[in-house]
């Protein structure tokens, strides 16, 4: 049996440790106690009003992470008796909304009661799926709350946008990261106060320097740095332990960071490597980690003619047929479309030589940019045209054996030029058969 005499390091005289993440626990639930975006929180000012007047209106949160959209949506449906509902746009589908809606629906039918449907990551959603939502908006069936870290304009309908007010969030400020974190200190019922954990002098800065604007990251790192410090039997949270828990932290992806152009290119070059066991795998890395569905699609509808091209022509269809189901029915259904595509051209025939055909072509062009499209082959819609030789000796092709003529489409200074270079690989070695029958006819033509 323990002896209860000398206390634990984990022990606290008065109750246990709190139950969840750090930054959850010490989330603030009133504007009193929200810490930054005055311009918006503070007395009289725009969300303050809408809470204490229980006018709420459809809204977008749109800042980087770490700023309190989601806290901020809370507080304000708190402050109603409206029905709230959380949403997550990187987990639910079309069945999930069609639910939601007919759950406020029925609230309203039923009780008379409004629901405020919060949806964290609302750029995650497509069209398609934005659109759901716009009949029940208009009606007033919900309130819809949505956060996000991208642009509004970009991301979100024209006609759900044109009913919602934007409201923009910055990053949070040194002085509220050190306010934010010396209460998290001191407080014994959320926070570390039952701990005794303090940072060693100077380090708050450190901290705040590295939490670059994010209440949420500050509170991670500071929440991983205390766990190695009472693992090592200290009270003192030192440099070096805020520096180990950044680099545990940097193991999460951030799509506008150094990883995100790591994992995209493992993904190009495994596809190009011809290894789709890889290829899924870097797929996976990054659709787990929440990035973009639409970027990993455009990135292989370019992958489809850059390192396939015409050695596989179906390739091209199978990337934007991929980009189209991931537009049409969102994550996380799309997951499966992008991991057949991503299979399909890791073991396709490949071939550069569209990508490199095209370099070339526009290295003469930067070279020689105003060669004049010869006469031959202009048209000729007026008399003056014609007086002037437009269209004199162009041959139909149709009027000829095999629909194929000696005459250069080149300007005369780059006529016999071979930008494109086919290869033998897959469809390609057609290609470069046909045209080498084709050189041979003309040159006898010719002769």
């Amino acid at each position: 049996m323990k002896d209860r005499s000398t206390p634990g390091l984990f022990d606290h005289p008065s109750k246990a440790p709190a139950a969840g993440p750090l930054a959850d626990r010490m989330r603030p639930h009133s504007f009193d106690e929200f810490v930054g975006q005055e311009d918006l929180t503070g007395p009289g000012r725009i969300l303050r009003r809408m809470a204490e007047t229980n006018l709420i209106r459809s809204m977008i949160f749109w800042g980087p992470p770490g700023v309190g959209k989601t806290t901020l949506a809370r507080m304000i449906a708190s402050s109603t008796q409206a029905h709230f509902i959380t949403y997550s746009a990187v987990i639910s589908g079309i069945k999930e909304i069609k639910s939601v809606m007919l759950e406020a629906e029925q609230q309203r039918k039923h009780f008379g009661r409004q629901t405020i449907l919060f949806i964290d990551e609302i750029h995650r959603f497509n069209r398609a799926q934005q659109d759901a939502f716009l009949p029940y908006v208009e009606r007033g069936d919900i309130v819809l709350l949505g956060a996000t870290t991208e642009n509004p304009s970009f991301e979100i309908n024209s006609a759900l946008l044109s009913r919602i007010k934007v409201i923009v969030l910055h990053p949070l400020k040194p002085e509220h990261l050190r306010m934010i974190i010396e209460r998290t200190l001191k407080d014994e019922q959320n926070g570390l106060g039952g701990t005794g954990l303090q940072l060693e002098p100077g380090n708050i800065d450190v901290l705040v320097n590295l939490s670059d604007g994010d209440a949420r990251t500050a509170l991670n790192l500071l929440e991983i740095a205390s766990d190695l410090a009472l693992s090592a039997g200290s009270k003192q949270i030192s440099k070096t332990e805020l520096e180990e828990a950044l680099q545990r932290k940097m193991l999460l992806y951030d799509k506008q960071g150094e990883e995100h152009f790591n994992l995209i290119s493992a993904l190009h070059k495994s596809l190009r490597n011809s290894d789709p066991d890889a290829g899924i795998y870097w797929l996976a890395r990054m659709l787990e980690a929440g990035e973009d569905p639409l970027y990993v699609a455009r990135r292989l509808v370019r992958f489809a003619s850059e390192d396939v091209g015409l050695a596989d022509p179906q390739a091209l269809n199978v990337a934007v047929a991929a980009q189209q189901a991931a537009h049409f029915i969102g994550m996380p259904e799309a997951n499966t479309a992008l991991a057949q595509a991503v299979v399909y051209l890791a073991t396709a025939p490949k071939s550069n030589a569209l990508y490199t055909g095209y370099s070339r072509a526009a290295q003469s062009v930067r070279e020689k940019p105003n060669e004049p499209v010869p006469l031959h082959i202009r048209n000729a819609p007026t008399p003056l045209m014609k007086d002037l030789g437009y269209g004199k000796g162009y041959r139909y092709a149709h009027d000829y054996e095999d629909a194929l003529t000696d005459m250069s489409c080149l300007p005369e200074s780059l006529a016999g030029t071979k930008f494109y270079q086919p290869t033998d690989r897959g469809f390609e070695s057609v290609i470069r058969k046909r045209l080498a029958e084709w050189e041979a006819s003309r040159k006898n033509s010719k002769s």
